[in-house]
């Protein structure tokens, strides 16, 4: 038995115990972002590098404890990342660019923007699986794409003025990142994409500690944060993770994309309670039309379309690991 299944026992492995996992598994990667600002001596790339060491660092445990072989250092989710292909390596560079752009995102702009703006996934997933994969876009997906680019302006417009666009563009870049992660999975759904996320951890660590030594940062920031960032990467991301990896064994892929959702709502709601950091109007009327555009298509199509068998969590996180 391996550890996502381990989540999950009994007859109760359907209906409301993997609907709610899959609610919590959000609930618990929303804490991140509250984790990633309480960091606050930490700037974005030491925070990274910290947390990218703290995923690392788990999922190995987890990979060679799970194949039996805890000593040994022949298999490993790393290597498996890298030795499965170029699309996995491409799917494991995109986790990495959706990682760096969400952090650089919570510490550059509010946090309702970073996870409104990084929800745009889904929608992007349409665009890029029609160019990429030749995927046929129907009227529904046009109109919520659409409608969520409507949102999104709506909220960069609302913060022009006031220094956030640095951290809008990088929500955004998460976004395109989760969405390329998605379009690699969609080429082999049937493929293990496990190692992507170790893979990410990987390619993320060299390039955030670069950008500390280039910029003369130091790559030890104050203990706590470094606490701090540990606990988000080897604590959170991975709890999340497997915990909606064993629900969304059982769910239809459209459940699972509106579950996600709860880590968008939470988001701004733990930023609020702890720092008293309330959202601007336009910020929630963008968010609004953006969640309605990713959960309004999600259920239409499921009316329109049999839903196929959800492949793993990391399959479908489009947020956000990071």
């Amino acid at each position: 038995m391996n550890a996502e299944q381990g989540l999950i026992e009994g007859p109760e492995r359907s209906g409301l115990v993997p609907s709610l996992m899959a609610l919590g598994a959000g609930v618990v990667w929303s804490l991140g972002a509250l984790i990633a600002r309480l960091a606050d001596h930490a700037d974005a790339w030491q925070y990274l590098l910290w947390r990218s060491l703290g995923i690392l660092v788990v999922i190995e445990l987890l990979v060679r404890r799970r194949r039996g072989r805890l000593g040994s250092v022949v298999r490993s989710g790393i290597r498996d990342a890298y030795t499965s292909g170029w699309t996995m390596i491409a799917a494991s560079a995109c986790l990495a660019i959706a990682s760096i752009g969400f952090i650089y995102a919570l510490k550059h702009t509010t946090a309702a923007n970073a996870a409104f703006l990084s929800s745009l996934a889904p929608l992007i997933v349409a665009v890029l699986a029609r160019l990429v994969l030749g995927e046929r876009l129907n009227g529904v997906t046009i109109a919520a794409v659409a409608l969520g680019f409507c949102g999104l302006a709506f909220m960069v417009n609302g913060d022009l003025g006031v220094g956030n666009l640095k951290g809008n563009i990088a929500a955004v870049i998460t976004a395109f990142g989760f969405a390329g992660y998605a379009v690699c999975v969609r080429s082999d759904p049937s493929a293990d994409w496990s190692p992507a996320l170790p893979g990410s951890s990987s390619i993320a660590i060299p390039i955030v500690a670069s950008v500390c030594i280039a910029q003369g940062t130091s790559l030890v920031p104050p203990a706590a944060d470094i606490a701090l960032a540990l606990l988000h990467g080897g604590g959170i991301i991975v709890i999340g993770m497997l915990t909606f990896n064993a629900a969304t064994r059982h769910l239809p892929a459209v459940a699972s994309i509106v579950f996600a959702q709860t880590e968008t709502v939470f988001v701004p709601v733990w930023i609020y309670l702890w720092f008293a950091e309330q959202p601007k109007n336009t910020t929630l009327i963008g968010g609004a039309i953006i969640l309605a555009a990713v959960v309004g298509k999600a259920l239409v199509d499921a009316r329109l379309t049999t839903v196929s068998p959800a492949p793993s969590v990391l399959a479908r996180r489009s947020r956000h690991s990071a």
